[in-house]
């Protein structure tokens, strides 16, 4: 994960990782150690992990934080401050951007790979065909130009994009950023797998994939086609890291995706 922070960088991004497994995790404050002691053992190690994440990536573009208590599911940052967490196999990740307010954070990690039978969790009918259906080597790095899609990465490019849609647009409150839509969108909050743990109301298949390069695509609200983000999906080993870019122009008249 850590050779990967160049690439964020020179997206103006952030890049926080931290472990489960570090010696001697503590909350930075009252708020955290709170919320961290209502927890099971594991989900509270996620937890600080998750913070620690946040905190490091918001120190990579130079601002400083303090601790990061919750609402709901969702992590609440000072104001000026704002990062995206995911969790997954025991590693957190977070990123965080130093200026642009109104600009949307979203990022997903999923080491594990999801099955293609998840397909139809993930997609609609409309976007089967860019599944990758060759029996070819995962590599990790970046994707092969012009190859199909796994589930995994359509699943993390939905995930990391929802919740930047999921934003509440005031760039100081949620984990998610400022975002492009009211916080009624959801709250796919800090899971590492929000599709099985939050409880958005939207949910992937509501969202349209459209790959627009190597790497990249554009996921947008199938009711509305102009609350789009522009999103990078990077393969980490047997799993994939997705990140949010920026909000993506519409694709005008032709997007009709309802």
């Amino acid at each position: 994960m850590s050779a990967l922070r160049p690439l964020l960088a020179a997206d103006g991004l952030g890049l926080g990782i931290a472990t489960v497994r570090e010696p001697g995790p503590r909350p930075a404050g009252p708020a955290e150690a709170a919320a961290a002691a209502s927890m099971p053992a594991r989900r509270r190690l996620e937890f600080l992990a998750g913070r620690r994440a946040a905190r490091r990536a918001l120190r990579a573009v130079g601002l400083d934080c303090g601790e990061i208590p919750r609402s709901g599911r969702l992590p609440v940052f000072p104001p000026g401050r704002a990062a995206s967490i995911s969790h997954s196999a025991g590693i957190a990740v977070a990123v965080a951007r130093a200026a642009g307010p109104g600009l949307p954070l979203g990022c997903d990690l999923e080491l594990r790979p999801l099955p293609r039978a998840a397909a139809r969790l993930v997609l609609r009918e409309d976007e089967e065909e860019l599944l990758d259906d060759r029996d070819e080597p995962f590599h990790a790095g970046s994707r092969p130009t012009g190859a199909g899609w796994t589930v995994t990465e359509l699943f993390s490019a939905k995930e990391a994009a929802l919740k930047a849609l999921a934003g509440t647009g005031t760039g100081t409150g949620t984990g998610t950023g400022p975002g492009l839509g009211p916080p009624c969108l959801g709250e796919a909050g800090e899971g590492p797998q929000g599709l099985r743990r939050a409880r958005p109301t939207v949910s992937l298949r509501d969202l349209r994939v459209d790959p627009a390069q190597d790497g990249l695509c554009v996921v947008r609200l199938r009711a509305d086609p102009a609350r789009a983000v522009r999103v990078r999906v990077v393969r980490v080993g047997t799993g994939v890291f997705g990140y949010v870019l920026d909000a993506s122009p519409s694709l005008g008249p032709s997007a009709a995706l309802i």
